[in-house]
């Protein structure tokens, strides 16, 4: 059977200026392919002009072409999973699916919990959406397009929000598709982790080109990537520590399920607090309860003061929240207007606008200020919402996975932007992630969400 045949390939999204170069390469039919690269390179575009969604909806090919077997049928994962859906649950998204498939009805139902079985998310059929935690929608996600059963699968980031245990399950289901079902399988990711011996081929996207890596190149990359400890190396708080958060005897539940029980103990302030867990436990809708979204029982104090008696707008300015999704924190329409929005809010001159175009240049986003955020990538959105909330420079920061989307120089530099400001400044962060290359130097305390409890983990990295 004949590749997927890329030869020399330019697009656009704007007028001479190219997202994509005279980019030429071939993706084995029946294969794993891992195409890697920096945020904003080009990767998530590739991906879209593979299934028609480009030059169909934006942009153009100024020249070259794609060609895939005319008898193959091709299916994605979008990066962002909410792009995904359309209606309200699980169920009701995969009949509209397999109805506009023009399925055999008498077939949906087995083939709808199929999919979802496969993905081992079938509890979540009749769920809200909007209920759902990232991960367990990158998993249904994925469900839509197993039950599609589609010749080549293409997979934006599919694990970004996805615990490690259920992330080394789907990768393994996808080898299974390879394996017996002769699927061709290319997937976009930053983490690489768990892959040295599943993928046949990588490719890197650089420059606006892209390069097949020879397979001890390849190995290479896969190697130095697991070589970075993906370990947290924390204690846990000390007796005498300083106080920010102190859960008394906290319950939070949502539609009659228990997340959290007669939670009791505090956060340290002026620290780095990793909370780690798996997908659906309960970790965001702890911060939506401590951002006051959310209704709990119990009592959350900050610095003593019971968080419920302090006004909204005077807590708005201590607590800041940085959501899952990039695009529910952005209020204008380009890059610039969300800057100039962030500096009126900015407690002190620490980012004036010569460290913003600091800042700008090192997380590549300088070129951008006049595009509109909307159709950055969704690690340049990130890099920018991670940035603008630094800028209003909260006392507390609560970081719902922030690396979303980051490759690993990203996270590098979103670091280094914020020991900057800490080293002259008080802040408290505390963060969700289900990716932790990058955070081993930076984190100071890990929490660990299970069975309706947080407890303080202690670890040591032997060297």
């Amino acid at each position: 059977m004949s590749n997927i045949d890329i030869k020399n390939l330019s697009f656009s999204y704007q007028p001479n200026v190219p997202t994509l170069e005279n980019m030429t390469a071939q993706f084995e039919v029946g294969k794993f392919s891992l195409l890697v690269g920096s945020s904003g390179s080009g990767k998530s575009t590739l991906l879209k002009i593979l299934t028609g969604l480009l030059p169909t909806f934006g942009g153009e090919i100024t020249r070259g072409r794609i060609t895939i077997p005319n008898q193959l049928t091709v299916g994605l994962v979008f990066q962002n999973p909410n792009h995904q859906f359309t209606l309200d649950t699980p169920r009701h998204e995969l009949e509209f699916v397999l109805e506009n498939l023009r399925t055999n009805p008498s077939e949906i139902p087995n083939k709808i919990i199929s999919a979802l079985s496969f993905c081992e998310v079938q509890h979540l059929i009749d769920r809200q959406f909007n209920t759902l935690s990232g991960g367990e929608k990158q998993k249904v996600a994925l469900a839509i397009v197993i039950a599609m059963d589609r010749d080549i699968i293409l997979l934006d980031e599919p694990f970004a929000s996805i615990d490690p245990k259920s992330r080394t399950e789907l990768i393994n289901k996808l080898v299974c598709l390879r394996d017996d079902k002769h699927k061709t399988i290319i997937i976009a990711d930053h983490d690489l982790l768990g892959y040295q011996s599943i993928v046949n081929n990588i490719y890197t996207i650089k420059n606006h080109d892209i390069q097949t890596l020879l397979h001890d190149e390849g190995r290479k990359l896969l190697t130095e990537f697991e070589q970075q400890s993906p370990t947290i190396n924390c204690t846990k708080p000390a007796s005498n520590s300083s106080i920010s958060f102190m859960f008394n005897q906290l319950n939070i539940s949502i539609q009659n399920h228990k997340l959290l029980n007669q939670v009791s103990l505090p956060i340290p302030k002026n620290k780095v607090t990793l909370i780690t867990g798996e997908n659906g436990i309960g970790k965001s809708t702890l911060f939506l309860s401590m951002t006051k979204l959310m209704k709990y029982h119990g009592q959350i104090t900050l610095a003593n003061v019971d968080i419920q008696s302090i006004k909204a707008k005077k807590y708005a300015r201590q607590v800041a929240l940085i959501f899952q999704d990039s695009e529910n924190q952005f209020l204008t329409v380009t890059m610039r207007e969300e800057l100039e929005l962030s500096k009126q809010h900015r407690k002190t001159n620490y980012f004036n606008d010569e460290v913003i175009k600091e800042c700008l240049t090192k997380l590549n986003l300088l070129a951008l200020l006049d595009q509109v955020v909307y159709t950055l990538s969704e690690g340049q959105k990130k890099k920018l919402q991670l940035l603008l909330m630094m800028i209003v420079e909260p006392e507390i920061m609560l970081l719902d996975e922030p690396l979303k989307g980051l490759d690993i120089n990203s996270i590098h530099q979103i670091i280094q932007i914020i020991n900057g400001y800490r080293g002259q400044h008080q802040q408290t962060i505390i963060i969700i992630s289900h990716q932790i290359s990058g955070l081993n130097n930076f984190v100071d305390h890990q929490l660990h969400f299970e069975r309706q409890h947080l407890t303080y983990l202690e670890t040591h990295h032997e060297s």
